[in-house]
């Protein structure tokens, strides 16, 4: 059978686009078993990072996420890799704090860890994918 060139462009694209999907999707429901298991929702307090990651991308980057690793400097260009960095660290941090105040069980810490992990990994593959030409 003979399959035209567009046609497997397509496929290719709606594989790579269904896995981002779905690693997102895992990430999000970590984030909710987390709070779900130990009972306590403070752990949810780290999801609203997730929202806050790519606004500095959608403002000062054009939606795209190829200026991160450039050298290519500027006021809105670095204000953007700062803003970009310290919710990342956000992300990490806000778990590690309510675990130091017993707010939160190590369980739920360590989940939120794993959640935080197959999110970078979905950000990542998402930028890799934006990288090539053929989309």
């Amino acid at each position: 059978m003979w399959i035209a060139p567009g046609m497997l462009k397509f496929a290719v694209f709606g594989t790579v686009l269904a896995g981002l999907a779905f690693m997102f999707s895992s990430s999000i429901l970590l984030q909710i078993l987390a709070c779900a298991i130990y009972g306590n929702w403070w752990p949810m307090l780290s999801a609203l990072m997730y929202v806050v990651v790519p606004m500095p991308c959608m403002f000062f980057g054009g939606g795209s996420t190829q200026f991160l690793t450039s050298r290519d400097g500027g006021g809105w260009i670095d204000a953007a890799k700062f803003l970009t960095g310290a919710s990342t660290v956000g992300s990490l941090a806000i778990p590690i704090i309510l675990r130091h105040a017993h707010m939160i069980e190590t369980g739920a810490m360590l989940i939120e860890f794993t959640s935080f992990f197959i999110f970078i990994c979905t950000v990542m593959c998402f930028h890799r994918a934006s990288l090539d030409d053929d989309w």
